[in-house]
C-alpha cells in the first residue's frame, strides 16, 4: 500500500470554491474537493486562517472558515517557528518573492519544513509559476531541504487521478 500525497493548500484554493467570477477554476475546486481530497493528505496552517480572518466581508469569512470543518482539513505537523521564518524571509531576501509576499513565503516554508510534497495555489504570478517553483528549489537545496517541493494547481492534480 503505498502512502497518501501530502498536500497543501494555500488560501486562493479555499476562496475559489466561492469564485463565481473564475467559473472553469471554481468547477475544478469543487471537483477537487468533492471528489479528490480523500485521496490526498491534505493540510493548511494558521497562514490560511490569519489570510481568511483578514477578510472584510463577514458572510464570505464565515463560509470560508466552514470549509475546514466541513472537509476536516488537518493543520501541518510543525507550525510557524524559528526554521520557518528564517526560511520564508530567504524567499523574500532573495527576490524569489516580493517583500510584501509574506503569507505566500511562509506557505513555501511551511511546505519544505514539514516535507509536503505539494502546494496546490490558485496564484500563478508568486508561486504556480515554472521560474518560482526552480527558483524556490534552488534555495532550498542550497539550504540543505533536499525533498522538492511542487508547486501546483488543481487541474494539473485532477489530471493525474483521471
Amino acid at each position: 500500500m503505498s502512502k497518501k500525497l501530502k498536500i497543501y493548500l494555500d488560501t486562493s484554493i479555499i476562496n475559489f470554491l466561492f469564485a463565481d467570477d473564475a467559473p472553469e477554476k471554481q468547477e475544478v475546486t469543487i471537483d477537487f474537493f468533492d471528489n479528490y481530497i480523500n485521496v490526498y493528505e491534505v493540510y493548511i496552517s494558521q497562514v490560511v486562517i490569519d489570510e481568511i480572518n483578514q477578510t472584510n466581508d463577514l458572510v464570505k469569512k464565515r463560509d470560508l472558515l466552514q470549509v475546514i470543518s466541513k472537509y476536516n482539513l488537518k493543520f501541518v505537523n510543525i507550525g510557524i517557528n524559528e526554521e520557518v521564518i528564517y526560511l520564508a524571509e530567504l524567499y523574500l531576501k532573495n527576490n524569489i518573492l516580493p517583500k510584501k509576499s509574506i503569507a505566500d513565503s511562509l506557505h513555501i516554508a511551511l511546505c519544505v519544513i514539514n516535507k509536503i510534497e505539494i502546494l496546490l495555489s490558485w496564484n500563478y504570478k508568486h508561486l504556480a509559476n515554472i521560474t518560482k517553483k526552480r527558483q524556490i528549489n534552488i534555495l532550498n537545496m542550497s539550504e540543505n531541504y533536499l525533498n522538492s517541493l511542487e508547486i501546483t494547481t488543481p487541474y494539473e492534480v485532477l489530471s493525474n487521478e483521471k
